[in-house]
């Protein structure tokens, strides 16, 4: 019996002639393995940009080194969560594919902030979410 071709996929092995046009960064977005460096971990934090020392005028120099930002041109990771410090409501979002960090763009990635410093980045106000005592 004789193989047949199934329409539209080449069967010998080789990639389609316009997949790389039609598909330039196939794993764009994709977290599978360590595909490199994450730029996250050598980004300029908060206390390095002076613009946001007036955007965050209640936050000590401390809490601002340890608010880490992507650098222009990062891709974010797909499905994680980012605020966009130059956003003013800060809403918390989820990545998609292909996103990346642009020069207008302030990302935080929430795996790189204590989740008290997260919470009150996003503006929660529960002194528990926020790490501070109760009085009692």
């Amino acid at each position: 019996m004789a193989q047949t071709q199934k329409q539209g996929k080449p069967t010998d092995g080789q990639p389609d002639e316009w997949q790389q046009d039609l598909n330039p960064q196939p794993m764009a977005g994709q977290n599978y393995g360590s595909s490199g460096t994450h730029p996250e971990k050598a980004g300029l934090n908060a206390y390095e940009i002076k613009e946001l020392h007036d955007k965050l005028p209640d936050y000590t120099h401390e809490e601002l080194k340890q608010i880490t930002l992507l650098p222009v041109g990062s891709r974010l990771e797909q499905g994680a969560k980012y605020i966009d410090l130059n956003d003013p409501q800060r809403n918390e979002f989820t990545a998609m594919g292909g996103m990346e960090a642009g020069s207008n763009n302030w990302y935080v990635p929430k795996t790189e902030v204590s989740y008290q410093l997260w919470n009150r980045l996003i503006g929660v106000q529960n002194p528990e979410r926020l790490g501070e005592q109760g009085e009692s």
